[in-house]
């Protein structure tokens, strides 16, 4: 029973990772590719997904958002701030901007 649960709630975080994921792309292309961390390619295909696709993709049994960072290390930086004088988000905002954006050479 549990694991049907957890299933079903990866089912509606993908909905609502691929929903903000399409109004960011509408909103702002450059910026939601930037927070995205997707390229030109990705964005073109969530931006056209319509409804039944999107709640078709949104129902594999993996999650398809994922953490910004693949270190631990900048999880402890975020997590483990010592600025707390106005400066948190700010700093925040610099690592998770540090991991570069996918590119097309680079999957290749």
């Amino acid at each position: 029973m549990e694991t049907n649960n957890l299933v079903s709630e990866i089912h509606e975080m993908n909905l609502a990772y691929l929903l903000l994921a399409q109004r960011l792309i509408n909103e702002d292309r450059a910026s939601a590719r930037f927070r995205l961390k997707i390229d030109d390619e990705m964005a073109d295909l969530i931006q056209e997904l319509n409804a039944r696709q999107l709640t078709r993709l949104s129902r594999v049994n993996q999650l398809l958002c994922h953490f910004g960072h693949d270190s631990a290390e900048h999880l402890r930086q975020l997590t483990h701030n010592p600025r707390e004088q106005g400066l948190g988000p700010l700093h925040a905002a610099l690592l998770m901007a540090s991991r570069p954006a996918v590119s097309p050479a680079a999957e290749e």
